[in-house]
């Protein structure tokens, strides 16, 4: 479906444009045309591809979706694909941006994704002395607004960390414990595969050789580097804390365990105690010397009683019961 389709000069927006007007415009000197798309059926990927003169591979890629947030090189035309998550219950929906990026045009298409890219239209129109430099601080304001909704989505993360560690000494808990933390581990995965792969990339748009058309434009896209850095800096430090509260929480749950083997261990043998002197007792030898005693049974119990109480007391004592 398509979004907008406009055109720009000199940092102005000229005007929306139909879709076959793009040649016209695409030929007219200093001028760059802009269209959003979302969901794109293969008939208007084609057709675009016409229009722009996009390279089959790139469009093969935007076409197939589910590709890993990279950077790539075709001519002089440039193809970056980035990803978008949005909170779904426990865990994130995970969407894709495609962007086609050329000396005279930009193409986005975006996929399974409910988050809308009015806002950085806007923002690129409102400041028309950065919109000067053309499609490069489009794809600078597309991928500055992506990595920007990485930021809440690690909060959280963080937050919930947070919650899960106030429950890690509290007794019972561990098993529900573990389910959260792996749960939260699964979702800083997923937002660490959409940040490291992107930083790579766009690494290659402010140091080293970069593309003609990205040059003036480099300060941008090294500030989108350096909050993806931070990002994957905060992400690395969340799951290292993860794997530190899973050994804990293990730890505690050994230590819950011993604690019952030594209490299960305790009375083991304050019962063998009675166990022991009713085996003996319980031999029916002829001459012993308690079975004409009036006292024996009673100070037999009275043995095992006095034996087990002092076993009781020296185990509370040490603290296993």
């Amino acid at each position: 479906m398509l979004i907008n389709c406009s055109a720009y000069q000199e940092g102005n927006k000229i005007a929306d444009i139909p879709v076959p007007d793009i040649s016209e415009h695409l030929a007219v000197p200093g001028r760059f045309v802009w269209v959003a798309l979302r969901d794109p059926s293969h008939d208007e990927l084609a057709v675009m591809q016409e229009e722009f003169g996009l390279h089959e591979l790139a469009v093969e890629d935007a076409m197939r979706g589910n590709q890993r947030p990279k950077v790539e090189e075709y001519g002089d035309s440039l193809f970056a694909v980035v990803k978008t998550l949005e909170p779904e219950g426990d865990d994130y929906q995970v969407g894709e941006v495609d962007i086609f990026i050329g000396p005279n045009f930009v193409l986005s298409s975006r996929r399974n994704s409910n988050q809308d890219f009015m806002a950085v239209r806007a923002r690129a129109e409102r400041e028309p002395e950065l919109l000067r430099l053309g499609p490069s601080f489009v794809l600078y304001t597309l991928l500055d607004t992506v990595v920007d909704r990485y930021f809440p989505l690690a909060e959280a993360l963080e937050w919930e960390l947070e919650k899960i560690e106030e429950r890690i000494f509290i007794r019972g808990s561990q098993r529900r414990n573990i389910e959260r933390l792996y749960a939260l581990k699964s979702k800083v995965l997923v937002l660490r595969h959409a940040v490291a792969p992107l930083m790579e990339a766009v690494g290659k748009l402010y140091g080293g050789r970069v593309p003609a058309m990205f040059l003036g434009a480099e300060e941008y896209f090294r500030d989108v580097h350096d909050h993806l850095f931070r990002l994957n800096g905060t992400l690395d430090t969340i799951r290292d804390t993860i794997n530190t509260a899973i050994q804990v929480n293990l730890s505690m749950t050994a230590i819950e365990e011993s604690e019952v083997n030594k209490k299960l261990a305790a009375w083991a043998a304050i019962f063998a105690t009675f166990t022991a002197f009713a085996g003996i007792w319980g031999m029916n030898f002829e001459h012993m010397p308690e079975l004409n005693s009036v006292w024996g049974y009673p100070a037999a119990l009275g043995l095992m009683i006095g034996v087990a109480g002092y076993m009781y007391w020296r185990f509370r004592k040490a603290g296993w019961l």
